[in-house]
């Protein structure tokens, strides 16, 4: 039910963390895993409880309950840029990038999905829509797959109906070439191809391998080509790279000002941003305005149950990315996650984020201190 009072004090902030094994051993071009780390805060204010995340360490959950609850405590849920700014303030010495930004991401993400509920409209329709529905790219093909994981897993998004699929590159770029070939005939000549390095190679590296990408096996975006802190070298690929291909990056931009460099810089084709660290929700829609004053298009990375309210409210959102890791565990432990429909995908019609952590189903991944 909508509160009908102007006012709604925080009363408890709670941050829990979950370890979810993979369904099969998993790397890509820097890092190998087996297991991913789900932080979940719930927020509680006006009778209601909203609920946010973040995929980080278990000691993000350790600087929310140190550093942001007591910050937060009795103040108004409904001022969301106040406690994001007093968020950001709090971890001044602890250093405002990475892990305590992935912390202020699960908060705010909590916020946005309480204000929602307490006012009973969805976290899209409290941002305000650009669209009712967003194309979602499937995204995967991990290089520890072998031929026939790589196939299958991009091919039957291919079936689906989704637009485009993405594979990780730049383990052994001696491989790649015979890992793109089935990739391309697994999901036929329509499907668009997306190639993601994760920052594994160097610049002239990276310059012949788009060319490969793009000439052999039709690629079309090339995610990290070389390492997202070197700008110089992403605006290299873009004004050298071949043309039709975008060069893609900003997961790890934290901050507002981490994707200002990137756009001032002329350092992508189209900016990503990922709502589980960049400050949340609040962070998203900074970046997204900056991409907007750019007349740069954007995407979601990682994540999609918590970006699609976000990225149906972002004017230059143009896909979001349908992760193979994260599509699962929030399928698993969230009610309502939503599904592609003809390879896009819409709100469930419910207040705030539209998500029910189902904490039961989640017991058995509790990290335990």
């Amino acid at each position: 039910m909508a509160i009908t009072d102007s006012r709604a004090p925080i009363a408890t902030i709670g941050a829990e963390a979950f370890e979810i094994p993979t369904d099969a051993p998993e790397s890509d071009g820097t890092l190998a895993w087996n297991s991913t780390t789900l932080v979940v805060v719930t927020v509680e204010a006006g009778g209601t409880t909203g609920t946010g995340y973040t995929y980080a360490h278990r000691a993000a959950a350790d600087v929310v309950a140190d550093k942001l609850s007591g910050v937060l405590a009795d103040r108004d849920a409904f001022d969301v840029e106040s406690c994001w700014r007093d968020m950001l303030g709090a971890v001044r010495n602890l250093g405002q990038s990475g892990l305590a930004a992935m912390a202020i991401s699960a908060v705010d993400n909590a916020l946005w999905d309480l204000k929602g509920r307490l006012l009973g409209v969805s976290v899209a329709d409290l941002l305000g829509k650009a669209r009712a529905s967003i194309p979602v790219y499937g995204s995967g093909g991990f290089t520890s797959y072998d031929d026939a994981q790589l196939a299958a897993q991009l091919g039957g998004w291919a079936e689906e109906g989704l637009f485009a699929v993405k594979m990780k590159v730049g383990r052994d770029p001696g491989a790649d070439p015979n890992r793109m070939a089935t990739a391309r005939k697994a999901v036929g000549k329509e499907v668009e191809l997306f190639v993601d390095a994760n920052g594994a190679l160097s610049r002239k590296q990276a310059l012949a391998f788009a060319e490969t990408a793009a000439s052999g096996y039709g690629a079309t975006w090339f995610e990290e080509p070389v390492s997202s802190n070197d700008r110089e070298g992403l605006r290299l690929l873009r004004d050298r790279g071949p043309a039709g291909m975008a060069i893609t990056t900003g997961e790890y931009a934290f901050a507002p000002w981490d994707f200002r460099d990137l756009l001032t810089d002329g350092a992508v084709d189209v900016l990503q941003a990922d709502a589980t660290r960049c400050m949340g929700i609040t962070g998203f829609m900074k970046a997204a305005a900056l991409a907007e004053f750019h007349e740069v298009p954007l995407s979601s990375h990682c994540a999609p149950a918590l970006h699609l309210h976000p990225c149906l409210a972002a004017a230059k959102a143009v896909h979001m990315e349908w992760f193979h890791d994260h599509v699962r565990i929030e399928a698993m432990l969230f009610d309502g996650a939503p599904r592609p429909a003809a390879g896009r995908v819409a709100t469930n019609g419910e207040p705030g984020l539209g998500l029910t952590f189902k904490r039961q189903d989640a017991e058995r991944f509790r990290l335990r201190h």
